[in-house]
């Protein structure tokens, strides 16, 4: 399935402001950027690098003023997202060295504080896949997903009490209550086709049957046309933008995702 996607960020800057920017989509096995382009406005010297996690990031210093950041894409994606019922659970000892720090509480993830709490939502299911797939439709049933009711990361403890959020949220308590029984689980950030109302998006990833597989609370269904710019532990690991120094203004960010096959 072939995707064009866009983010335009603009800014009212006071000062010199340095920004780590993260809007270049994911490369791996299951996405194909053919394409893809980043303007910035007023033009200033940028440098790359990968961070901790593998992805894509862009560092510069913005210039008093307006400041405009436009990313688009062309990207082939996986036709499906794969299910994996079945997939058993794998003993920590035996696990990869990079899913481990998927297993520890994070800033927004206090998996110290659910085991009791993931135990009964996966009583009965055979460890591994299946006591994520419970996660995920406890979650589906329980916690509102109320879009755009959420401008600042919520930790998991947080949604929990609140018992809705957006997706960001009811991502961070999915990873909260999967790691808590030992499964490593990671947060996505990036794109879906259709999603309604359109904006970036976020979804969780466990590690299940020596494979990471996608979960997503938001949807009735999993489907295509998801699109990854980044993975991390939690929000404070996939920012689209993080700026140092004075405060910035982000006076408009609008998102795009159009079928172009």
């Amino acid at each position: 399935m072939w995707l064009r996607t866009r983010c335009e960020l603009e800014f009212t800057i006071t000062e010199p402001t340095p920004f780590v920017l993260m809007l270049r989509p994911y490369r791996g096995p299951n996405q194909w950027v053919a394409q893809e382009e980043c303007r910035l406005s007023p033009t200033v010297a940028a440098s790359e690098f990968i961070d901790t996690f593998g992805n894509l990031c862009l560092r510069l210093v913005a210039p008093p003023g307006e400041f405009a950041v436009h990313a688009s894409a062309e990207v082939m994606t996986a036709d499906n997202s794969d299910r994996g019922p079945g997939a058993p659970f794998i003993e920590v000892q035996h696990l990869p060295d990079s899913a481990l720090s998927y297993l520890l509480p994070s800033r927004y993830c206090e998996s110290d504080r659910f085991h009791t709490m993931a135990s009964e939502i996966t009583a009965g299911q055979q460890p591994g896949y299946n006591q994520v797939a419970a996660i995920e439709s406890w979650l589906r049933e329980r916690i509102r997903y109320l879009p755009g009711t959420s401008e600042f990361p919520e930790s998991a403890v947080e949604v929990n009490l609140r018992q809705s959020g957006v997706c960001r949220d009811l991502t961070h308590l999915g990873i909260a209550l999967c790691r808590s029984l030992s499964i490593p689980s990671r947060i996505v950030v990036g794109y879906l086709h259709d999603l309604q109302p359109m904006d970036m998006h976020a979804w969780f990833e466990a590690y299940v049957g020596g494979r990471w597989y996608t979960f997503d609370a938001t949807q009735e269904n999993l489907r295509r046309g998801y699109v990854v710019i980044g993975y991390g532990r939690d929000a404070a690991d996939v920012a689209l933008y993080n700026q140092f120094g004075a405060p910035v203004n982000c006076n408009r960010q609008e998102t795009r995702v159009e079928r172009i096959d």
